[in-house]
């Protein structure tokens, strides 16, 4: 059957891809931001991972305010990227997993969660930086299955729901009868706000306290309700949602491979974390 051998969690602020465009990798703003990432690289080097699994929220590139899914997976051969207006530079597309994403939406929707199915998908910023910031050569060498979640517009999903999410994922993943290794990784946030009176604003006791309980106690944050996160987390921190799709794909006990804490990139605070079963 196939294998989760982990996840990986981290911010995905467009800015990153200038950074990234502009070679600021060394610059003093973002070095302690980039300098996260190489363990990561030597982690995923050794886990050697054939498909990954990416729980992420769209910006308006595949889903808008008129139609905004709470949960949406893609099935399609190819995920293609665009100019979503932020002059980031278009990655090479992504090589799907048709077979493992039909396998997916069957067994969620057999659990009881509906699902919008995309045969057809773009992927934006919140897909391609990770991806770049993990395989920055910008050559895939792994399958991707998208999990758009919303964080976007209200009615959010719960972050009690997205960890049921995750931890129905996991338990399609596991039936899967293929022999493929499998990342999970959860992309956005931590804190941030970025329009009204709050904006700026950044909880770094919160966003430690989150990352901490995701290794000891994973179902910590889901104590909290929307109004309540985005209370502590600002706005657009409710993208933890995401975070805790991929911590529900792994066991109860899990080994904290690596971390990285860095505040502020553009306004918002980064979280980098990698897990692997105990």
């Amino acid at each position: 059957m196939a294998k989760i051998v982990g996840t990986i969690t981290t911010s995905h602020v467009p800015a990153i891809g200038g950074a990234i465009a502009k070679g600021l990798q060394n610059d003093p703003y973002w070095k302690p931001f980039f300098d996260g990432f190489p363990p990561v690289r030597d982690w995923l080097a050794s886990v050697k991972p054939d498909v990954v699994v990416v729980a992420y929220n769209d910006h308006g590139l595949n889903f808008f305010l008129d139609k905004m899914p709470t949960f949406a997976i893609g099935a399609a051969p190819e995920y293609r990227n665009a100019d979503e207006g932020w002059g980031i530079p278009v990655v090479p597309p992504f090589q799907g997993d048709p077979a493992l994403s039909w396998h997916m939406i069957e067994s969620l929707v057999a659990e009881d969660f509906d699902l919008v199915t995309c045969q057809e998908m773009s992927v934006d910023h919140a897909f391609t930086l990770p991806m770049a910031l993990l395989w920055p050569e910008q050559k895939w060498p792994v399958r991707t299955v998208p999990v758009v979640v919303n964080t976007v517009q209200s009615p959010l999903p719960s972050a009690a729901r997205c960890y049921k999410l995750g931890q129905a994922i996991g338990r399609a993943i596991a039936s899967w009868p293929g022999d493929e290794r499998v990342v999970v990784l959860g992309t956005g946030g931590l804190s941030h706000q970025l329009d009204g009176e709050r904006a700026g604003f950044i909880n770094k006791d919160f966003d430690l306290k989150f990352m901490e309980s995701l290794v000891n106690d994973p179902t910590w944050a889901t104590q909290y309700s929307t109004v309540e996160l985005v209370e502590l987390a600002g706005t657009q921190g409710v993208e933890l949602l995401n975070w805790l799709v991929a911590r529900g794909t792994l066991p109860n006990k899990v080994r904290q491979v690596h971390v990285n804490y860095h505040i502020p990139i553009s306004n918002t605070a980064s979280g980098l974390q990698v897990l692997e079963p105990a």
